[in-house]
């Protein structure tokens, strides 16, 4: 049988937490007994948000009131913190105006209280609210002893059985329904014991364990590139089509159906150069001048046999005209009487032909024809939208971007414009800023979710929540073999996740994982090395393409081209993607490549002018001569995978 998914919200209560969440540490630890407290065969919590709020009763009733009314189903609410005697101490008050709350006279009994806390258990709708102590120690202690009990409130209340059956029948009845006991019922903290759960499919380290039982190889079988890309492509779909304003943010998009004019181009027979509209068959000879047509609206006389119109380029040809004189091929004769105009004019061209100098009605573009065709991407050229705008097209469907969240994980990372010193083991984060700058220079909108520690619970709060604004998440760090490792365990075991590939063969990035999600689309994770130099070239070579393939894009994947290395490039056991900068030689004719120094995977500088991957084969792949050599000549080539625009030397 499948497990019970229920959603729960915890809300701290702290005017300090408020001002500093660095010092909330109930949340973290609340989250972390939900984890524990899930089942594969039975029930499975879900934390989708927290929030902290000051003992201000209108903080607390806006964040239930909030969370209530959202478009998450809450099965439960936990608040921890404001439930003593002090004077700010009021959350159990708050819950006035959330009408209708019934409580449960059996949850707040089994709750293991001390004498200095007031506990609240009630439904709000659907949804149970517990309160419990603001101390690490009481909230754990008081949810681990309702944590048995809770799923099968929960499923009454959400209607899945007759919810009377949660006001009635005392502490005995409920705990013959769920199979749970209580030590006694005679004193106040009696405890039901939580047991942690991993769902069967999980291949991580199990949340909460020490670290003596963890993997010392990673369960996740290597997979090549290639495979990875595979992976990633059957996994990667298109996010929806809508129609945008042709204007310039078309530019990026790929077009989702085929786009046709709406009216033809010119609309009207135009002239092509400045000079004097005719009746070709009158050939040479002096002319009167009858009429002047600029490339402006307006009305515009017939032409006679024997008379000639001034027109310039672009204007419409007077009715009648069948061609257009160049005034290099005219002498004025005459002028009027104010000598402001010509009156005559001397045509020296002979044997002009219909249609000389015009451009006819939909020469360019006929209405009805199919101008751009589904697939077609609006580049930044300005060919695309000036063909769209000159056809009268005032919108067009297109194939929509993602969002994209971008997710630091470490202890040790900090803010890159944080000031002062680092202190020992902090590092500056520097994979956020670069991703986010790379992602949103390819037209993707991008969400910074920030720096999030190595915290079990902060960490899976932090998902959830970008998972419910989000498209595709991309983090660093994390995803090693590590004890704080944790992006595996709890994409696999909080999330529900499914992870595709856990290692791949290749330098830099060994340790990328890739996962997706159901929330309740399938949203994808990217879960990519914590060194700088391994997350850029994952981004290039997995994440930007599968943002492009969810878009539209026939070739997603960015072009390869053949180079020849100006220097030697050493090989490596494991398939290497160098940074390098690609020019072309306009002596030889051909692309050339150099590096841009140490490729150690820490040091990002090997990403600074780099515009290319130089893909280098395995040491194994090689010629024996090569494996010998332990390196690519120079002077021979290998293929690159192109970044950006090839330089020029």
């Amino acid at each position: 049988m499948a497990p019970t998914k229920l959603n729960a919200a915890i809300i701290v209560v702290s005017t300090t937490a408020s001002k500093d969440p660095s010092s909330d540490a109930s949340g973290d630890l609340l989250t972390e007994s939900f984890i524990a407290n899930s089942s594969a065969e039975s029930t499975t919590w879900k934390v989708v948000a927290r929030r902290i709020v000051s003992d201000d009763r209108e903080e607390i009733q806006g964040a239930l009131k909030t969370l209530l009314e959202g478009p998450t189903k809450l099965n439960l609410i936990v608040t921890t913190g404001g439930t003593g005697f002090a004077i700010a101490d009021i959350t159990p008050e708050v819950r006035d105006p959330i009408s209708p709350f019934l409580q449960i006279p059996v949850l707040i009994n089994w709750i293991g209280i001390s004498m200095m806390s007031r506990p609240v258990a009630g439904v709000s709708g659907s949804t149970i609210i517990v309160t419990l102590p603001g101390s690490p120690k009481g909230a754990t202690e008081n949810l681990g002893a309702l944590i048995k009990l809770l799923p099968h409130a929960c499923i009454q209340a959400a209607g899945i059985q007759s919810s009377r059956k949660l006001h009635s029948g005392g502490v005995e009845s409920l705990e013959k329904q769920t199979g749970v006991y209580n030590h006694s019922h005679s004193h106040g903290h009696g405890h039901a014991t939580p047991r942690a759960h991993t769902s069967a499919e999980s291949r991580a380290n199990r949340l909460g364990d020490a670290v003596t039982r963890g993997h010392r190889e990673s369960p996740y079988p290597m997979v090549t590139v290639k495979e990875a890309t595979d992976i990633i492509a059957r996994e990667t779909q298109l996010k929806g089509i809508v129609e945008v304003q042709v204007n310039e943010d078309l530019v990026g998009y790929v077009l989702a159906e085929d786009v046709t004019a709406v009216e033809s181009v010119p609309a009207y027979r135009a002239s092509i150069v400045d000079g004097y509209a005719v009746v070709h068959s009158d050939g040479k000879g002096t002319y009167p001048v009858v009429s002047v047509s600029h490339a402006a609206p307006g009305s515009i006389p017939p032409l006679a046999s024997g008379q000639v119109a001034r027109v310039t380029t672009g204007a419409p040809l007077p009715p009648c005209a069948t061609a257009v004189a160049m005034v290099e091929d005219t002498v004025l004769k005459s002028m009027t009487e104010d000598e402001k105009e010509e009156a005559e004019v001397e045509i020296l061209a002979d044997r002009m032909e219909d249609g000389e100098n015009v451009r006819e009605v939909g020469s360019d573009v006929m209405k009805g024809d199919v101008v751009l065709k589904k697939g077609d991407i609006i580049s930044a050229i300005g060919g695309e939208v000036g063909l769209l705008a000159s056809v009268g097209r005032a919108s067009v469907k297109v194939y929509d971007k993602v969002t994209v969240g971008v997710l630091s994980t470490g202890d040790e990372v900090v803010h890159h414009c944080r000031e002062g010193e680092l202190q020992l083991g902090e590092i500056r984060d520097s994979n956020r800023p670069a991703l986010l700058s790379a992602i949103k220079a390819q037209g993707f909108s991008t969400v910074d979710l920030g720096i999030t520690g190595d915290k079990t619970g902060a960490l899976q709060s932090t998902l959830i929540e970008a998972l419910q604004s989000v498209d595709v998440i991309v983090t660093t760090g994390g995803v090693s073999m590590g004890e704080l490792d944790l992006l595996k365990p709890t994409i696999e075991q909080s999330l529900d996740g499914t992870i595709h590939f856990g290692r791949v063969a290749m330098k830099p990035g060994k340790p990328t994982t890739f996962a997706t999600v159901e929330s309740p689309k399938k949203k994808l994770i990217f879960a990519l090395p914590g060194n700088p130099a391994s997350a850029l070239v994952t981004l290039h070579l997995f994440v930007l393409p599968s943002l492009r393939k969810s878009q539209g894009y026939e070739h997603y994947d960015f072009p390869q081209v053949r180079v020849t290395v100006d220097e030697d490039m050493g090989l490596d056991p494991r398939p290497e993607f160098r940074r390098a900068f690609v020019r072309f030689d306009m002596v030889d004719g051909r692309l050339h490549a150099s590096g841009t120094g140490g490729q150690r995977s820490s040091r990002i500088g090997s990403a600074h002018g780099a515009n290319a991957v130089l893909v280098m084969p395995a040491l194994r792949e090689v010629s024996e001569k090569r494996r010998e050599l332990g390196c690519i000549p120079k002077g021979e080539t290998v293929d690159a995978i192109l970044w950006g625009q090839i330089g020029c030397a």
